[in-house]
């Protein structure tokens, strides 16, 4: 994905803020306190925290917790749903927070979404000495064979590459790292994956994956006819047809220490 293309994608989510916070998961909280296990204190900066299904996990966890989100829809939804958590406007290139002043940088769903080559400079700024960077993904787990058979049905556009185990670990690896190359700001990379899920209905998890930039992005009638393709497939099979269901998960975890 070339730099308009990822613009396009990633700046797609305000319109759907609402559809977003009411059907995105959150994160699993073995994951999270996985990713803050090394850092040097609790101050936590959620990155592209969109409308706060991290930044929940994280003030669960006992964290001092900033939110900083570029999206000022996406904004909105967050300090509704977290009125108590100081959260302010910015991104992960321009981080509008002093030198040296949080211990982890988390990004949920979102660091993919980063220009690393100045947004490291940007995140090793704000880490105090010893400080931890971590991207967390939610996957399908695809190793239960009526998910796998869904990622093939909904098409990549719904469930990309970064959306099932073995994907994610092939795509992130190197995610920290500027695609231009430079000095590293950061250690070795650490991966690691949580079991998950999230309660759904057939129609809900169709709502969900209306979020994803991939679909919100098309054509509406390429993206009604996705959509429908995906419904027709839930409704044939025994365990989405009725009523509410677990969609296995996992909350995948990349880590890395500020060198």
């Amino acid at each position: 994905m070339d730099r308009g293309e990822r613009q396009l994608h990633s700046s797609s989510f305000g319109a759907a803020a609402a559809a977003y916070a009411e059907h995105r998961p959150d994160y699993a909280q073995a994951a999270v306190r996985w990713a803050l296990e090394p850092a040097p204190g609790p101050r936590v900066l959620d990155l592209g925290a969109g409308t706060g299904k991290l930044t929940a996990t994280l003030v669960a966890t006992g964290s001092d917790v900033t939110a900083v989100e570029p999206d000022p829809a996406m904004l909105t939804e967050l300090c509704c749903a977290l009125p108590a958590v100081r959260a302010l406007q910015g991104s992960a290139e321009a981080i509008p927070l002093p030198d040296a002043s949080v211990d982890a940088v988390l990004a949920g769903n979102a660091m993919h979404w980063f220009d690393m080559a100045v947004a490291g400079a940007e995140i090793a700024r704000v880490l105090a000495p010893g400080g931890i960077l971590a991207g967390l993904w939610n996957v399908m787990d695809d190793r239960v064979e009526w998910v796998a058979e869904l990622a093939r049905v909904s098409g990549s556009a719904a469930v990309g590459p970064r959306d099932t185990p073995a994907g994610w670990r092939a795509e992130t690896a190197g995610m920290h790292l500027p695609k231009t190359g430079g000095a590293a700001r950061f250690g070795s990379p650490e991966q690691a994956e949580f079991p998950h899920g999230q309660r759904r209905t057939a129609g809900s998890l169709v709502a969900t994956l209306a979020t994803r930039a991939g679909v919100l992005v098309m054509p509406e009638q390429e993206r009604q006819h996705t959509l429908g393709r995906i419904r027709a497939f839930l409704a044939s099979r025994p365990e989405t047809a009725d009523g509410e269901f677990t969609l296995p998960m996992l909350t995948a975890v990349l880590r890395v220490r500020r060198l």
